[in-house]
């Protein structure tokens, strides 16, 4: 990136960190704010024992830490040091990967909940596998992006991280529209056919099911502006004003923090376990307590 550890501008044709004085105190309400939704998450997690919400877990922890490092950056306003503007873009720009992690597992246990394996497009034993390996491969692009653009001391260097990262989020951005076609197709049979499980008089399944495409679909447009973004460069428009990045980033990241923690699948789907057991339990004492069946 080439830049000075004590200047804004970093060669002649005056590299900018930012083209803005970032605000302090909206890094400040989005660290706490990112710091409950981690602490909430991680009371769930530990409570329904959701293993594989940990990398959710992560990227919250990450967004926390990173509107943290966003904070002392604005605190240096005008005299921004490298450090803490490298750790504030890396870590907001990693942490919805990690959220997009744990929903590409949680169909999976979507569908082997509802007993419905033959209605998903790909095997449940293969879809988080191959979702997963796209999610790895646009973390190491956006990380090594990040990485290369932070060690680089030429515009040539800066420029091949900041393409290295805009492939690592096309990836991102083709493997996320693929899984939310196969959610939905999942979704239309199952609705269509539904299994002896998806049929009963609990539907708590199904709220998981829209939730999921509701924080699928936030963070596909997050994605889609932060390709739109490292696609300008760093004189794009829409790193002229910090209004962009808190309503097409932030407050979307936040949303979906926020709407898993409340309706939780770990919460959601274990209350339906619960309910299903307390009406075979139900069914049986009926069973057992009619006449006819002391008659067998």
């Amino acid at each position: 990136m080439a830049v000075d550890s004590t200047s804004t501008e970093s060669d002649s044709e005056g590299f900018k960190l930012y083209h803005y004085d970032p605000s302090l105190a909206a890094a400040i309400i989005f660290t706490l704010f990112f710091a409950i939704a981690s602490i909430r998450h991680f009371q769930i997690l530990f409570r329904k024992k959701t293993w594989f919400f940990i990398p959710f877990l992560v990227g919250c922890c990450l967004e926390c830490i990173g509107y943290g490092m966003r904070a002392w950056s604005a605190k240096q306003t005008p005299d921004w040091t490298l450090m803490p503007y490298i750790l504030q873009n890396l870590l907001i720009l990693l942490g919805p990967t990690l959220f997009a992690a744990s929903i590409y597992m949680l169909l999976g246990r979507i569908i082997r909940h509802l007993d419905a394996e033959q209605f998903s497009v790909i095997s449940p034993r293969w879809l988080t596998k191959i979702f997963l390996l796209g999610d790895v491969i646009s973390i190491f692009g956006q990380g090594g992006g990040g990485g290369l653009m932070a060690a680089s001391d030429s515009e040539s260097t800066s420029n091949l991280g900041n393409t290295i990262i805009l492939l690592g989020l096309g990836v991102q951005v083709t493997f996320f529209s693929g899984f939310m076609i196969v959610m939905a197709t999942f979704h239309r049979r199952i609705a269509s056919l539904p299994t002896t499980k998806a049929r009963g008089t609990l539907t708590r399944w199904k709220t998981v099911i829209w939730v999921t495409y509701i924080v699928s679909l936030l963070i596909l447009v997050r994605s889609v502006f932060r390709m739109i973004e490292y696609a300008q460069g760093n004189n794009g428009s829409l790193l002229q004003k910090e209004i962009y990045i808190y309503l097409l980033d932030t407050a979307l990241m936040f949303i979906v923090a926020a709407t898993m923690a409340y309706f939780h699948p770990g919460l959601l789907l274990a209350e339906e376990r619960a309910l299903d057991d307390d009406v075979i339990l139900d069914q049986r004492q009926t069973l057992t307590s009619h006449p006819y069946s002391r008659m067998a």
